[in-house]
């Protein structure tokens, strides 16, 4: 029996059309009111230029029609993407580079008579190795008389989460969390530091900007004469700004991390071949998550076993430096995000369905835990069993990493504190993911002490060949 179609919770702000799933596929449905706009944009050459560039999910046409909506002009079927991310998990410098997708977008669209009448990273995902504009019906036909309406958002969206981590205010990832559409330009300007007005795009785009509302100018909202020259210099203008922009040079606690790492005697190595060995074990087409992923050496290993991969870790250099190894190539099939385990990701938006939480989007065959279980039962004071519990929210098979007690990093994590992880030991880590789990394999990792274990999630089906 066929699923009920049902529309995308997130799907409802744009007249234009919507999303809706089917039987687990996903559809974007074209509204009669959008027919017009949306037979420019294909019949201009524009969407087909744009996905050829590599720059727009593509999509087909198919008969099908929600049998309770008569507005319907076409139902497309877009390419689907294997793991959404919303901007308040992403990287510096991936929003950064969505910021100068959204503005080449804007650029390839005019000169085929079309504009973006929208710019939210949300209309942005990673697919394939690449950023991906995602959403078909943001084109629509350029008006000369008119101002660019998606300027103030593309400002609050891109732009000011940007300047603030720029200038060491806050991390664009956080701001999302406080302002999910956007930081008000009105905020932006009172936090930046006085010298940024000294940069003639940022005192243009924010302080000017905000002047202007303040005193209930438009500004650039005027109507009468808006030439395509007029919106190409804005838009170079902003793209130089944003691409002078950089995250603060700093030092984080696991910025070095392996650096350090390689110096016991030959535990990373041993351990990078355990693993290796491990994910070899498993085949099929499978999806890998790596929890506390650093700057993602395990997570290439699972990309190199050509597994689609999202690396998380809390600490956004080494994510930034993970996400720049991986837009070159060297990262391949990485998908790497800011993710505290201890805080993920909460659902947001219209009852709070809008936006999925983390946990609720993570289902996967593999996760790598490694290094990792120590920093929650002891940095996090989260018991052994809801780790295990957690764990099996998300995975099939679990690689993971007991450090005893002994160990020199956790003799560090105690010095100056009380010791109140009295439960903390091998065999109750084992006794609380055996709850979940089934431990198909263990080993020692050269001598170190640590364990590290290849487990299965009880109800999961677990190919006996080869384990």
């Amino acid at each position: 029996m066929a699923i009920q179609p049902a529309k995308h919770p997130a799907s409802y702000r744009d007249p234009a059309g919507f999303i809706f799933s089917q039987d687990g596929t996903i559809y974007r449905q074209v509204n009669q009111v959008f027919q017009t706009d949306f037979d420019l944009f294909i019949n201009s050459g524009c969407y087909q230029a744009l996905v050829d560039k590599g720059l727009i999910l593509a999509h087909r046409e198919v008969d099908l029609q929600l049998p309770t909506d008569s507005n319907r002009y076409k139902t497309l079927k877009p390419e689907l993407v294997g793991f959404i991310s919303y901007p308040s998990e992403w990287p510096f410098d991936m929003l950064k580079d969505a910021a100068l997708l959204t503005l080449r977008l804007m650029k390839e669209a005019i000169a085929f008579g079309l504009i973006l009448k929208d710019a939210t990273p949300y209309n942005i995902q990673w697919h394939e190795g690449a950023l991906r504009f995602i959403d078909s019906l943001s084109f629509e036909r350029y008006d000369p008389s008119q101002p660019w309406d998606a300027y103030r958002q593309f400002c609050e969206s891109f732009l000011g989460p940007l300047l603030l981590n720029h200038y060491g205010k806050l991390p664009s990832a956080k701001a999302f969390l406080a302002y999910p559409d956007g930081v008000p330009v009105s905020v932006t300007a009172g936090i930046l530091p006085w010298r940024s007005r000294f940069s003639f795009h940022t005192y243009l785009h924010i302080h000017l900007q905000n002047k202007l509302t303040k005193n209930a100018t438009v500004g650039t909202g005027q109507a009468g004469n808006f030439s395509k020259q007029k919106l190409l210099n804005l838009v170079s203008s902003l793209e130089s700004l944003v691409s002078s922009l950089r995250l603060p040079k700093q030092a984080t606690t696991w910025s070095g991390y392996y650096d350090e790492a390689s110096t016991r005697n030959d535990y990373l190595a041993r351990k990078l071949a355990m693993v290796r060995e491990w994910i070899g074990l498993l085949s099929g087409n499978l999806s890998c998550i790596d929890f506390g992923a650093n700057e993602g050496e395990f997570s290439c290993i699972a990309s190199e076993a050509n597994l689609e991969t999202v690396a998380v870790d809390f600490d956004p250099l080494c994510v930034n430096r993970l996400y720049q190894a991986s837009k070159a190539g060297f990262r391949k099939k990485i998908l790497p995000l800011v993710i505290d385990l201890s805080n993920p990701t909460p659902g947001t938006g219209l009852d709070n369905r809008e936006h999925q939480s983390f946990s609720n989007r993570g289902k996967f065959d593999i996760a790598l835990a490694l290094a990792l279980i120590h920093h929650l039962a002891i940095g996090k004071n989260i018991p052994l069993e809801r780790s295990a519990a957690f764990f099996a929210r998300f995975t099939k098979y679990l690689v993971i990493e007991f450090v005893p007690k002994s160990d020199e990093k956790i003799r560090l994590m105690l010095s100056g504190r009380k010791d109140i992880y009295t439960t903390y030991s091998q065999e109750n880590f084992e006794s609380a993911f055996a709850e979940h789990f089934e431990t198909l394999r263990s080993a020692d990792i050269a001598g170190s002490g640590r364990i590290l274990y290849l487990m299965a999630r009880k109800e999961a089906d677990i190919p006996a060949a080869n384990i």
